[in-house]
């Protein structure tokens, strides 16, 4: 288990009740109080699925599925007091994967839950992760905290690499064969170059030690 669960719930009581429940099953919770932060945190691409409730202030709950919707299939329950059909309709129609009504037994929750990520079968692209660092590569999309960190396409792709040999020191030559590609013609200090670019960009912007050097070797991206 372990898949990450963003909980979307301005009954703070409620959430923390959720949340409780959904760690001791070995779920990873964040909670968001509000539909504009639960927005900008499921597009984030660093969950597994969403818990949202319809009522909600800044933005409804409605409003934030109709929004994700437009460019991601991430699976989301919606929680709500309403129980009319219609009610019920309207957020299956508009792109929810399930809905169930409070007051909930958890255990009814956790089932409905289970079938989401069963039926989806993960995120809906490929997502590395190192840290607090997430990398969603269909959508060429890196995030540090949920903050987007804007990258060239040379700097995305040795980022990707490196994140896809997550533990494993990679030579410069090694770096360059697969990034720059077998026929480049060049010194292998382009390497360090981007190196320096992506520590720029992550490491030094947010205070954090993903990139490390093995001196005599190459570079390895290690969990922080």
């Amino acid at each position: 288990m372990g898949e990450r669960i963003l909980l979307v719930e301005d009954e703070e009581k409620l959430a923390r009740m959720v949340e409780m429940e959904l760690k001791y099953e070995g779920y990873r919770v964040e909670k968001a109080f509000d539909g504009r932060t639960g927005l900008e945190w499921a597009r984030s691409g660093e969950f597994d699925l969403v818990l949202l409730d319809i009522m909600l202030p800044q933005l409804s709950g409605m409003e934030v599925l109709r929004r994700l919707r437009k460019e991601s299939q991430l699976p989301v329950i919606m929680l709500t007091a309403r129980d009319s059909v219609m009610d019920k309709v309207s957020g299956l129609d508009s792109g929810a994967d399930d809905y169930i009504t409070k007051p909930f037994a958890i255990e009814e929750l956790l089932a409905r839950i289970r079938a989401a990520l069963r039926n989806h079968g993960g995120h809906d692209s490929q997502v590395l992760t190192a840290g607090e660092l997430s990398m969603d590569i269909d959508r060429h999309r890196v995030t540090v905290r949920g903050q987007e960190v804007e990258l060239t396409k040379k700097e995305f792709d040795l980022l990707c690499h490196l994140l896809e040999n997550k533990g494993r020191v990679l030579t410069r030559e090694a770096l360059l064969d697969s990034v720059w590609g077998f026929d480049f013609v060049g010194e292998t200090n382009s390497v360090d170059v981007y190196i320096r670019f992506l520590r720029s960009k992550i490491d030094e912007a947010f205070g954090i030690k993903l990139i490390h050097t093995v001196r005599g070797v190459g570079y390895v991206i290690k969990d922080e």
